[in-house]
């Protein structure tokens, strides 16, 4: 039992950059190009661990501090959230308000460190930063709340095992409305089209980017691969909700959560090749109607 709950993490920690890679690759098929390889992050943090890091005199030890931050808390929150039938490492009675405020302590660290440079670009993007977290809070825990309510647990492990398929007969419509909420803030906590582009390179455009430009070697990739198991965390959330897996079988389960993760990163390829990136001014337009959705889920399951 004690190897079952160590065994998502492990999982993770070896599948979360392919989710990367495989973006990439439904993008550039979509464009007609061969595109980067799907390992291409691994490639990526093994040629910046063999680097050295360099520090700007006006940063301080906020800078050096917050890749390490961001990574353990990457690490802390793999423990508390179940995948595919696994149970989870740690697990209590209100231990969704920690997973999602774990990515608030993540994200004032990022922020801090943004401003630790003294940077007026790295400034605007931690402003922005922040202005969309803010917005997207309601929308995740009002979410989650809808959940709550259908499943009666605050647990995230006995929220995902007391879903089946056959809930989707009976409240199939909030499912679909906490669903797309949670997709919005998915995109917009990784950082994806169409509220920023990963791929930009103009710091006036820029949200998450634009924040760790100063940083390097070993630092840049405790960074982004911190990022990528972020982007396993909100996607294994979003799959537990709307696919339920429960067949019985642990491997099978496992192999059915991974291949809905894998299209779950197809679907944001297929996103992010069809859509442009809104304005800037819009995306708290978005972030608001993400939050209606997850209120409305929440009206449906308490009636």
């Amino acid at each position: 039992m004690t190897a079952l709950k160590l065994l998502h993490p492990l999982i993770a920690l070896a599948a979360a950059p392919l989710l990367p890679g495989v973006i990439n690759r439904t993008k550039a098929l979509f464009a007609g190009r061969t595109g980067q390889p799907v390992l291409q992050l691994y490639y990526d943090l093994w040629k910046l661990l063999r680097k050295g890091a360099v520090y700007s005199r006006s940063t301080t030890w906020i800078f050096r501090l917050g890749p390490m931050i961001g990574i353990s808390v990457a690490l802390l929150a793999l423990t508390i959230l179940p995948f595919g039938g696994l149970p989870a490492a740690i697990r209590f009675e209100g231990d969704l308000i920690l997973f999602a405020y774990l990515f608030g302590l993540a994200r004032f660290f990022t922020i801090v460190m943004a401003l630790d440079t003294g940077s007026s670009f790295e400034g605007m993007g931690a402003a922005r930063e922040a202005t969309f977290s803010t917005l997207c809070e309601p929308a995740l825990l009002i979410g989650l709340a809808a959940i709550t309510k259908y499943t009666g647990s605050v647990s995230l492990s006995q929220m995902f095992s007391s879903l089946r398929f056959s809930d989707w007969g009976q409240a199939g419509p909030a499912f679909i409305l906490v669903g797309s909420a949670l997709l919005i803030v998915f995109l917009t906590e990784n950082s994806r089209m169409p509220i920023d582009d990963p791929n930009t390179h103009l710091e006036l455009t820029m949200i998450h980017e634009v924040m760790i430009l100063d940083h390097s070697g070993p630092d840049l990739a405790l960074i982004l691969y911190a990022a990528a198991l972020k982007l396993w965390l909100l996607g294994t959330l979003l799959i537990g909700i709307v696919v339920p897996v429960h067949s019985g079988h642990p491997a099978l389960d496992v192999l059915i959560a991974v291949l809905c993760m894998a299209l779950l990163a197809v679907l944001v390829g297929i996103i992010e090749s069809s859509m442009a990136r809104i304005r800037l001014l819009h995306v708290p337009a978005l972030l608001i109607g993400a939050t209606t959705l997850s209120v409305l889920a929440l009206v449906l399951t308490a009636r």
